[in-house]
């Protein structure tokens, strides 16, 4: 399916980059190739079966433009557009906190560049913590294995920088010094719940 965004540029899902760049690599061993997203997702569902927090990911609505009918009795879409810019990737709640937050990764070693965050994005999680909610980051230094989480205050300084004509990127030091890092685990994968009642204490 060819899937665009409203201005017409073909959109093609991170994980599936990351998931062919894997296969390319030919890496066999447990959990290694994982997307950001899956990690993600996969440590959301256990805390929802351990009765942790309820987090899920965002649908984004699509507007279907072109569908082919092979047969009566289905339909397969060819052709769609996002209908209209998506917030964040993930909310939920846990112990009575409202919890808003974005998931992004890189291969760069040395700086997380701002352009993967969206203006509209920005807006969003500043008018979360206008209402006392805990709005965040996740940021994943794929080639490092590193994921830090990064209070989403610590991001409005850094792109505020940039509308200003400073740096387009956060450095990896900065990231070191506002930032947690969080180790992978198994159960859960990446355990930013824990983080979260260490900073905010609930």
């Amino acid at each position: 399916m060819s899937l665009r965004y409203p201005n017409g540029k073909m959109y093609t899902p991170n994980n599936m980059l990351a998931k062919e760049t894997n296969k390319s690599k030919n890496i066999s061993y447990s959990k290694r190739g994982m997307t950001l997203e899956d990690d993600i997702n996969e440590t959301n569902e256990y805390y929802l079966r351990e009765g942790i927090a309820v987090i899920h990911k965002k649908p984004t609505p699509i507007q279907i433009v072109n569908v082919d009918y092979p047969s009566r009795s289905s339909a397969v879409i060819k052709e769609a557009y996002f209908k209209q810019p998506s917030t964040t990737d993930y909310n939920g709640v846990c112990c009575g906190k409202y919890i808003d937050f974005e998931a992004k990764e890189t291969k760069s070693r040395t700086s997380f560049p701002l352009h993967n965050f969206h203006e509209h994005q920005i807006t969003h999680m500043k008018k979360v913590v206008e209402q006392a909610g805990i709005s965040f980051v996740i940021l994943r230094f794929s080639l490092d294995e590193e994921i830090f989480l990064i209070e989403s205050q610590h991001l409005f300084g850094y792109w505020d920088r940039m509308i200003a004509g400073g740096r387009k990127s956060i450095k990896k030091e900065e990231i070191e010094t506002v930032g947690h890092l969080i180790s992978i685990g198994l159960n859960p994968r990446i355990d930013y719940i824990k983080t979260l009642k260490n900073i905010y204490h609930f």
